[in-house]
């Protein structure tokens, strides 16, 4: 293992409905020394997940579109709870609301570095 990551210990919340994507997600996270606590495919089942264990949470990664929802009463509760958030869409930018717009957003393909860089400005902002 290579020095140690900013990362190293943060516990993530993912909500992604693609299988694959999630589990690149979770194999990235886990490179970059951090602990995916949970991983959700549906807007029900992830406010549940964060209304029952917010507590374990310390940044979210939250697919724009679900299904053909918006995840934005999942970054609701979360951004109730005091807890970063990024977001991540396969789609233009300007797709997501202006409330929402300073949240870290990465665009789907992303490589390490780019999760890597997401994470740490969401939980940097969390910090200040």
């Amino acid at each position: 293992m290579e020095g140690q990551h900013a990362l190293a210990g943060q516990r993530i919340f993912i909500v992604e409905d693609e299988a694959l994507v999630a589990m690149m997600m979770e194999a990235m996270i886990e490179e970059l020394g951090a602990v995916v606590v949970g991983t959700e495919a549906r807007i029900g089942d992830a406010l549940n997940f964060v209304a029952q264990r917010h507590g374990e949470i310390d940044v979210a990664v939250l697919d724009l579109n679900l299904g053909g929802s918006r995840s934005y009463d999942i970054a609701q509760a979360i951004n109730g709870h005091g807890i970063p958030i990024v977001f991540s869409t396969g789609y233009d930018d300007g797709t997501i609301e202006d409330a929402w717009r300073e949240h870290p957003l990465l665009s789907k393909p992303f490589q390490l570095a780019e999760l890597e860089g997401a994470l740490a400005r969401a939980l940097g902002t969390r910090r200040s």
